[in-house]
């Protein structure tokens, strides 16, 4: 892919996993989040069964899941990827561009010292995202399990340092401020609203002041069901809203939209109150094999890449992809289409491998 002429910065704040500032030509894309080591498997659904989980969902770890965990370890050759959500999107984000390195600055919280922070940062580095983590000694690094069958995914996340996040001790301190506002572009996933409301709103005031983009993903279905309150407080702010299909609906049902077309959802997702009146809402909702669904200037459907069911191995980190493919086309200000088909991209690229890996280089034209 050729060296963008400008690219736009873009910070990124996820702070929980499951489940990312540049000179005169360069500018940055944030993005923020816990930075947590997935797991992943693949199991047969009487294994799914016997946790209580859903072959397709995500869920924070109980004390009935701690055999989980150990079960895995010691029965399985497990396979071991540097995550979160945002810390995946913004790595697909830097892929897809290629050229400058450090496109993005990431924030997240980890264990002081451990073996799975150690890590997270060594794969940051590898992939050349400029990631500044709050190192603390109360928990250790987050894990997620990726639980597998068939073509679908089933997360449980073990939060652990994800949950550890201190405003006051790393987004304030003025070094790390001073990367949120050198960049333009702002990414945070909606698991963060369940750690650290005041981070998020303090980053979101920032753009919506400044006229920068801020763009959020509803991430988990009880985000909407359980942290409404949290969300709705977040919600003046989005430019970009992301979702996929079973979070829309979730969102919808809080809001009392009553209806579960995608495209009415989107609709009225958009139509929410705003205080950044210089932007129009964005909504970008996926549907697995689906049609994409975008409001923008209207309201448009686009149908994902094609491809043979025998060359998925992996739906694990989709939707990350989609994100990251997205906000790649983003911070480059490309139009709004470009991003979706950068989106789909990615996102076909992803499911084609285990976990949220990627070959050297992209083709996408």
């Amino acid at each position: 892919m050729a060296r963008p002429a400008r690219t736009k910065g873009c910070i990124c704040y996820s702070f929980i996993d499951r489940m990312r500032d540049g000179s005169s030509t360069r500018g940055r894309n944030g993005t923020s989040g816990t930075g947590a080591l997935k797991r992943c498997l693949f199991f047969s659904p009487f294994f799914i069964r016997r946790y209580t989980l859903k072959p397709n969902d995500q869920i924070l770890a109980e004390d009935k899941h701690k055999e989980l965990f150990e079960e895995i370890v010691k029965k399985s050759k497990v396979e071991y990827h540097a995550g979160g959500a945002t810390q995946n999107s913004i790595k697909i984000a830097q892929w897809m561009i290629q050229e400058p390195h450090k496109v993005g600055t990431f924030f997240g919280c980890i264990g002081k010292d451990d073996k799975f922070g150690g890590i997270l940062k060594q794969k940051a580095e590898e992939a050349h995202i400029d990631a500044h983590y709050y190192e603390q000694e109360e928990k250790p690094t987050g894990t997620c399990a990726a639980c597998i069958t068939g073509d679908n995914r089933s997360l449980v996340a073990n939060l652990a340092a994800a949950e550890c996040y201190k405003k006051d001790k790393h987004l304030d301190l003025e070094e790390n401020w001073e990367l949120v506002e050198k960049a333009k572009v702002y990414y945070i996933a909606g698991f963060f609203l369940t750690v650290s409301l005041e981070s998020i709103l303090k980053v979101a005031k920032h753009a919506s002041d400044n006229n920068k983009l801020f763009c959020l993903n509803l991430s988990a279905p009880f985000i909407c069901q359980f942290f409404k309150d949290n969300l709705m407080q977040v919600m003046p702010y989005v430019d970009v809203l992301f979702g996929n299909e079973t979070e829309a609906a979730a969102f919808a049902k809080e809001l009392e939209f009553e209806t579960k077309d995608i495209k009415e959802i989107a609709k009225k997702a958009q139509a929410l109150t705003k205080v950044n009146k210089k932007r129009e809402r964005i909504i970008v909702l996926t549907q697995g094999k689906d049609n994409t669904a975008m409001a923008s200037d209207k309201v448009e459907t686009f149908p994902v890449m094609k491809i043979d069911p025998k060359d998925i191995v992996d739906t694990n980190g989709a939707g990350d992809a989609f994100v990251g493919g997205f906000l790649s086309g983003l911070v480059q200000e490309k139009p709004l289409v470009q991003c979706v088909k950068a989106a789909h991209y990615a996102a076909n690229v992803i499911i084609r491998r285990a976990g949220c890996t990627f070959p050297e280089k992209p083709d996408f034209k």
